[in-house]
């Protein structure tokens, strides 16, 4: 499978005192088919308005403001600054609670994996949490901010990597209450049946791959795009410039393995933060600035 080098995300991996700098790398790509709307009358791209639903008409952007639903119609409006500071803090850090027995992760709590990727000298500590975890079968799991929201994750070796698979949390996954469902051990099923269930399944056994299984809808629109590219009969559409997107570095953890994995009971300092009012005067304006945008800052740091 084809893996993007680019890195989406920087911090590191902390564990007791080891810190492991990394980077987070994508380890899916999607393969549905994007339809996109159009005007059929122009050929140009049809976008999303905001309507207000009881007037039909469309808002203007200033004029929205964010509430929550605790009853049938009856909400709470909160401000930008509220959610702001109801944020999680960013550490850049996957922070490892404990670790489990591989089996006990249910296949229903997996979301999103991603690739993790030593960076920097982290290389040596890196093989080492990977092949400790191989050869106790253990997962890490552990808790991480992205992009303000905070994620439960595992961490787990995949051949010569390290993959960090983004939760569902607790509440977010259904239980199997109000399903009708067979006990588990059901007596009625007769041992003839059984024997013959087991027989099936040991002649439909195979080894795991991937390249065996194809989305076969995808796979007939995208035949039937490229006879029609053969045929000429394509239309042009003209799409509207899009502002480009960057994001700042961050400057990575201490990789230092034989200063980490001293035995010592303390966790690491943290880095002291700016006294108030202990700034030179040339600093001052540019304290004051920063102040007063603390989204700038999140971001910066996210």
């Amino acid at each position: 499978m084809a893996t993007s080098n680019r890195v989406l995300w920087k911090g590191a991996i902390s564990f007791g005192l080891v810190h492991i700098p990394v980077g987070l790398h994508t380890a899916t790509t999607e393969q549905g088919i994007d339809f996109d709307w159009l005007d059929k009358r122009s050929m140009d791209p049809v976008g999303y308005k905001r309507i207000n639903k009881r007037t039909g008409k469309e808002i203007d952007k200033a004029h929205i403001v964010k509430g929550v639903e605790y009853e049938n119609g009856q909400y709470v409006v909160l401000s930008p600054e509220e959610i702001e500071g109801a944020f999680p803090r960013t550490t850049q850090t996957i922070e490892i609670e404990r670790f489990v027995n591989a089996q006990e992760i249910p296949f229903v709590y997996l979301e999103r994996p991603y690739y993790v990727s030593p960076i920097n000298k982290g290389h040596k500590v890196y093989a080492l949490l990977r092949e400790a975890l191989a050869r106790t079968g253990k997962i890490a799991l552990a808790k991480v901010v992205i992009q303000t929201k905070q994620h439960l994750a595992l961490l787990a070796p995949s051949g010569p990597a390290l993959v960090l698979n983004l939760l569902r949390w607790g509440d977010e996954v259904k239980g199997f209450e109000g399903l009708d469902l067979p006990a588990l051990g059901a007596t009625a099923i007769k041992p003839s049946e059984m024997k013959m269930a087991t027989q099936l399944i040991a002649e439909m056994t195979g080894h795991w791959k991937p390249e065996d299984f194809k989305d076969e809808f995808r796979q007939q629109v995208m035949d039937l795009v490229a006879a029609k590219v053969q045929q000429g009969d394509t239309r042009t559409v003209t799409q509207p410039a899009q502002a480009a997107t960057g994001s700042a570095e961050i400057i990575d953890l201490t990789e230092l393995l034989q200063r980490s994995l001293k035995p010592v009971n303390r966790r690491p300092a943290a880095r002291p933060a700016a006294k108030e009012g202990g700034t030179a005067p040339r600093k001052t304006a540019r304290k004051r600035a920063a102040a007063k945008t603390p989204s700038a800052q999140r971001k910066k740091a996210a």
